[in-house]
């Protein structure tokens, strides 16, 4: 098999659920609901949604950092075990996390040297191999190796990015899951991070599972979407098609509020509002989980959840109004 289309980590009906006590008695959230993804070595799968809609509860699942309530992840083709401390450092060899915000990623008191060898003195390396490493680490995400002594708060914010991702591949991960990992920045260092993401991706074959609520980044560095409302999967397909030819109501809501660079094209377009508010995952509706702001619900939406069907255009969509094909 052809190693950048290999399948790295799967998911399959997963499930998060947990209780909540109220003043009414204890209610379930159903924070992920049934959410079935593969993501291929060399590849970027997106996951996008407004707030609360399970995409960081998502990928804490795909890390083995959420009891699952059903479902299972595979990484490697091989069930997800992260129970013993054995098993953790297993797999922090095998799938790492990028933190949204790197100035509460990073110890203020450790030298930028001793952030990014801190996952190899968890795995026992000696200091000799920590020193190679780092050094090896800061070169390729473009850190002088000067920085190397420097607290976090000698650095500006894409230096400390920097820093977080030269961590995050120390144990050289097949998997980033990149937790919206440029929005705690400016606007001007946000392209040089991604650019770098892309340069990575291309020299290490990494796989990266990107979180995020911007569709403008996303629509940069995606080659697959997956589209999250309420825990559940509304639409997911290749995000070129996705972008293109968005076909659930939410999709094409969500693509409609991405900024265009051309004015006249910007007034141009409608922007699509959704009436009501995002229901709570306390009490979610019977039936589809976007029914209450659906401008195309039907009658049997009210009751009925719909399943993920493949369409015309190539993606599954999650829609009881729209004309499927077997596909």
């Amino acid at each position: 098999m052809n190693p950048r289309t290999e399948c790295v980590l799967q998911a399959d009906g997963v499930k998060v659920h947990f209780p909540v006590r109220g003043s009414s008695g204890t209610a379930l959230v159903k924070a992920v609901d049934g959410v079935s993804l593969q993501l291929s070595a060399g590849k970027t799968l997106a996951i996008v949604g407004e707030s609360g809609c399970g995409k960081s509860t998502l990928a804490y699942a795909l890390m083995g950092m959420a009891t699952l309530s059903a479902g299972q992840v595979l990484l490697d083709g091989q069930p997800l075990a992260a129970g013993t401390r054995a098993e953790r450092l297993t797999l922090a060899q095998r799938v790492a996390l990028v933190y949204q915000d790197p100035v509460s990623a990073l110890n203020p008191k450790m030298r930028l040297a001793q952030s990014i060898a801190e996952p190899l003195a968890i795995q026992g390396w000696d200091a000799t191999r920590q020193r190679a490493r780092v050094k090896e680490l800061m070169d390729l995400v473009g850190l002088p190796a000067s920085y190397a002594d420097r607290t976090p708060n000698a650095l500006s914010g894409g230096q400390k990015q920097r820093v977080v991702i030269a961590r995050a591949l120390a144990l050289s991960p097949k998997v980033l899951v990149l937790d919206e990992p440029v929005s705690a920045l400016d606007v001007s260092i946000r392209s040089q991070i991604l650019n770098l993401l892309v340069s990575l991706q291309q020299q290490l074959g990494l796989a990266y599972l990107f979180i995020s609520h911007d569709l403008s980044v996303v629509r940069h560095i995606a080659d697959d979407l997956l589209v999250m409302y309420l825990g559940t999967v509304v639409e997911q397909g290749q995000a070129d098609a996705v972008f293109a030819q968005p076909q659930h109501p939410y999709t094409q809501a969500l693509m409609s509020a991405i900024p265009l660079p051309d004015p006249r094209a910007q007034r141009q377009r409608s922007k699509i509002l959704l009436s009501g508010e995002l229901p709570s995952p306390l009490n979610p509706p019977t039936g589809c989980p976007f029914v209450s702001r659906c401008p195309m619900k039907l009658a049997q939406c009210a009751e009925q959840r719909p399943l993920l069907q493949a369409t015309a255009s190539g993606a599954q969509v999650a829609c009881l109004a729209l004309p499927t094909t077997s596909a």
